[in-house]
């Protein structure tokens, strides 16, 4: 009988400990999601959003997908229902977010800004910042058309709007940080919400508008593709090209290969002379010979003016013969290598080898002296194997030192841009001085270091997934934050207020200025379809546009119009929302 006591009194406390312990756990999980101002809280609140909007953001409708801007959508979930978190916390997870994000994109168009400024490369940035212009135009007809402008709150609406039509974060990132400038940090309008609005139908009117351009302007995508295949063959000259010559001009007798330089006043490279049988590497100080047999790399534009001053093409491959000669392609890792031009580092005459070509981010660019070296270029060199090494030794050639990103760089350029940014402007008729800001200043900066970083010995070289890495980790924080915030105030914006009408004059401002550049572009300046689609998804800096415009060209000019003029589209979208919020709302 005690016994039986002692086993009931064992198990009734048992039981009573199990439900407390469940009681318990209960709780602590209720505190995890709850308890607002807990580290733990806080991570798992971002974890969940930006899992969340990612995974959701992959889901494709008519082949289009909203991608990571998903996750300001589940952002505004998770504010609407209190998932939140502490606004300073979330207000500093969005700027520092900001810089992250404006700052890498820099880095990433730095190389490639000032280039895209050529003849056609004018052109279509002309177009794009006419596109931008027209937009903004746009914008405020839409707002004296439609909205009462005694409301303060209009106008900033708006221009969450504009940024959600033309599917630019960076520039609601930019609109939002002018805005704390003009209000006052966390008090004006939650602009991400008509943002919100106006992007999925901007996605799709890019796109659409594009396509009305095919009609209107009555354009056969077989012929477009016939062009490019004959602009593409027009275009080979520029590509690196060999032969072969024998010299059997006079004049030449006794000259040296410096001396034949400067009077064709051409780009070339002897990688190899054989003399009376012996196979050697020249460098500027060799001696031409009446006879001698060299192997001549060059740009195919110049090979007819090439070989009617030397002599004329052998039917020999000096490359099979059975000579102690190789080729090597080297990697170029070593930052002191940095900036220092082709002719500087005397190939030829010192390491005995020469570099017939090179190769960056994944073109094949002539070998000229000016040529200013980066980290992450490959050159081929001509040379003996062991002066090969030497060179490679040199260089680096280590793809390990590539393989992790330049931290310093990344975060001394957020620092010069940070106080760049800070900088106060004054302009006249504008109430508050400007500022670049945190969006602005690292943008500028970054564009300057990522072009010209070599020449004060700082090595920008990220590999492209380290600068998508941390890209995207900046841009998912911000979005993220911006759309917890926005969420408590979103479904009444929407619903009981303007929300329909921030839809409608959304898709206006995408499509208006598409359906008037394009066919500009099309029939005054006769570029190519596939071109005006990259250019316009570049001016709306929209990859779904560019996805789908590589969907329908087999060949790259819809990659290339993007590219051309994405880099100042970026600048001006960031540019232009400062402009308008501290110019138009102060």
């Amino acid at each position: 009988m005690h016994k039986n006591t002692f086993i009931e009194q064992f198990l009734c406390t048992f039981a009573h400990r199990k439900e407390k312990y469940a009681m318990d756990s209960l709780q602590w999980l209720k505190e995890l999601f709850t308890t607002t101002d807990s580290v733990a809280h806080i991570a798992l609140l971002y974890a969940i959003v930006i899992a969340v909007g990612v995974y959701l953001g992959k889901i494709k409708i008519g082949g289009i997908s909203l991608g990571v801007t998903f996750v300001l959508f589940a952002g505004i979930v998770a504010g609407h229902f209190g998932f939140t978190a502490p606004t300073p916390i979330l207000t500093f997870i969005q700027d520092f977010g900001l810089i992250l994000f404006v700052f890498m994109i820099g880095m990433q168009v730095g190389p490639g800004f000032f280039e895209s400024f050529g003849t056609a490369g004018m052109k279509l940035n002309g177009l794009a910042a006419t596109g931008i212009l027209l937009n903004i135009l746009v914008m405020f007809a839409c707002y004296f058309a439609f909205f009462d402008t005694s409301k303060v709150e209009n106008l900033p609406m708006m221009v969450g709007t504009l940024y959600g039509a033309v599917t630019n974060t960076p520039g609601l990132g930019a609109a939002n940080e002018a805005l704390g400038t003009v209000f006052g940090q966390g008090k004006g309008p939650h602009i991400a919400s008509a943002y919100a609005c106006a992007y999925p139908l901007g996605v799709l009117g890019i796109i659409g508008a594009t396509i009305l351009i095919r009609y209107i302007c009555r354009v056969k995508l077989e012929q477009e593709e016939h062009e490019l295949n004959a602009m593409n063959e027009a275009n080979t000259n520029k590509k690196p090209y060999k032969m072969h010559l024998e010299v059997t001009n006079k004049y030449l007798e006794g000259k040296t290969l410096l001396q034949v330089h400067h009077f064709l006043n051409r780009d070339f490279v002897v990688s190899r002379l054989v003399h009376e049988g012996e196979l050697c590497i020249p460098n500027r100080d060799t001696i031409f010979h009446i006879g001698d047999q060299m192997l001549i790399v060059c740009a195919e534009a110049d090979q007819e003016a090439i070989m009617a001053f030397i002599g004329p093409k052998l039917d020999i491959d000096f490359e099979q013969s059975d000579q102690p000669l190789v080729s090597k392609r080297i990697l170029i890792t070593n930052p002191k290598i940095n900036g220092k031009t082709l002719g500087s580092m005397h190939f030829s005459s010192v390491y005995g080898v020469n570099v017939t070509r090179i190769t960056r981010q994944g073109m094949d660019i002539f070998a000229t002296p000016s040529l200013p070296l980066q980290v992450g270029d490959k050159i081929m060199v001509v040379g003996p194997e062991d002066a090969a090494d030497r060179v490679a030794n040199k260089m680096g050639n280590s793809i390990r030192r590539l393989n992790a990103p330049n931290i310093a760089t990344i975060f001394v350029g957020i620092i010069i841009g940070i106080i760049f940014g800070s900088l106060p402007i004054a302009i006249p008729g504008m109430p508050v001085p400007m500022k670049l800001g945190i969006a602005g200043g690292p943008l500028i900066i970054a564009i300057l270091i990522g072009r010209y970083g070599y020449k004060i010995r700082l090595v920008t070289y990220t590999t492209t997934s380290a600068n998508m890495m941390l890209r995207e980790i900046g841009l998912v924080l911000f979005l993220a934050s911006v759309g917890i915030k926005a969420g408590a105030n979103f479904f009444e914006t929407v619903v009981e207020g303007d929300g329909l009408l921030y839809v409608f004059t959304g898709f206006l401002i995408t499509t208006i200025p598409i359906l008037i550049v394009g066919p500009i572009a099309r029939l005054k300046f006769k570029f190519n379809y596939f071109t005006i689609m990259g250019m316009i998804a570049g001016t709306y800096t929209d990859p779904p546009a560019l996805a789908y415009a590589n969907s329908v060209c087999s060949k790259e000019a819809p990659a290339v119009g993007y590219s051309t003029v994405y880099p100042l589209s970026m600048f001006l979208r960031i540019f232009t929302a400062q402009i308008i919020v501290l110019f138009f709302c102060g």
